[in-house]
């Protein structure tokens, strides 16, 4: 079951007795535990009836025992087990032992008072161990990996649906280029351009222009613009910005860079023939600088790409040798590159 599918029956207050909740991303771990603390619990019955264990420091059969222990109040407990290391590879050593064969046999037969919630942080699950294929037939496994970043759309409409507001299809782009895949600060920046509107209203372009979070990353993109319209004092008033932010110009002159080698490399990829999601996968960036890229790559050859990429080379060994102080070194290297005749269109 995903993680929508896992909601919507919560919600419904259909309950499974066990859940497996795997993967790395915190946000849809915490929302399902949220989920659940609030639609299978009544509110009295959230003093009591409420267990968090630490696998790591817990021996599962003092778990279990809690589980078979029917609730002094209310209808059912919730029984969070967090951190099952015997279902890892190479489990990580704990000071406590753990009795597979109890939870085994408890797997098998859960009690109906109790619903279970095994909580496994990790990428991966060793599913050649016997308890692991146990634990993922007798579960409902809610899968918590990290979202892919061209999801990133359907989880917008998904959490803007529940501010009951509406959203300009051109701030897409720009909330996805300024979160990336970081569903809590997705959450987070949406909540904010909802609040801002209130129920009913609409964010504009212009309000999330305004209101959003920039991180240096899309800042860098503005960087590239800038470069590339022969812009030299706006180049430098984003810099001074970033520099007031305490942005390290060595950073700042890896960022720049890495954003010309992406344009190197979706020409590379656009002459063979990759779609842009490819390249977002084959590149492993966001696919919305694969999409700025795109529309970048008409305006350089491969040398002149490779002669600019050779600048940012000189410029990174000057700084590192101590030839040159870094910021002075940054600033000749925007110089450097809005001159150039390498930038003209072809």
């Amino acid at each position: 079951m995903n993680y929508f599918e896992t909601i919507k029956a919560l919600k419904k207050k259909q309950f499974s007795s066990l859940y497996l909740l795997q993967g790395t991303e915190s946000y849809l771990i915490q929302d399902v535990k949220q989920h659940l603390l609030t639609y299978a619990l009544a509110e009295e019955d959230k003093d009591t009836n409420i267990s968090i264990y630490d696998l790591e420091e817990t021996s599962i059969q003092e778990v279990i025992a809690d589980a078979e222990t029917y609730p002094f109040f209310g209808e059912r407990k919730l029984i969070f087990a967090q951190n099952p290391v015997f279902l890892k590879a190479k489990p990580d050593k704990v000071a406590v032992e753990h009795d597979i064969d109890a939870l085994q046999s408890y797997l098998l037969q859960p009690v109906d008072y109790s619903i279970v919630i095994f909580i496994a942080p990790y990428e991966k699950l060793d599913e050649r161990k016997k308890v692991t294929k146990v634990m993922k037939k007798q579960c409902e496994n809610v899968s918590c990996e990290p979202i892919k970043e061209w999801d990133l759309s359907k989880w917008i409409d998904n959490i803007i649906k529940q501010f009951h507001v509406s959203i300009e299809k051109p701030v897409y782009d720009l909330i996805a280029q300024e979160t990336g895949a970081n569903l809590l600060m997705l959450r987070n920046e949406l909540e904010k351009l909802a609040t801002y509107v209130g129920e009913g209203g609409t964010i504009t372009y212009e309000i999330a222009t305004n209101l959003l979070s920039h991180n240096t990353n899309t800042t860098g993109l503005k960087l590239v613009d800038a470069v590339i319209g022969k812009d030299l004092n706006k180049a430098i008033m984003i810099y001074k910005d970033l520099e007031k932010l305490n942005e390290d110009p060595i950073a700042l002159l890896a960022l720049l860079a890495s954003q010309f080698r992406t344009i190197f490399h979706v020409k590379l990829l656009k002459q063979k023939g990759y779609s842009q999601q490819q390249m977002a996968q084959q590149l492993k960036v966001h696919p919305y600088v694969v999409k700025m890229s795109i529309t970048r790559v008409e305006k350089f050859s491969f040398d002149e790409l490779k002669e600019i990429i050779s600048i940012f080379t000189e410029t990174d060994a000057n700084v590192k040798q101590g030839k040159m102080e870094k910021s002075l070194a940054f600033e000749l290297l925007l110089y450097q590159l809005v001159n150039r005749n390498a930038l003209v269109k072809r």
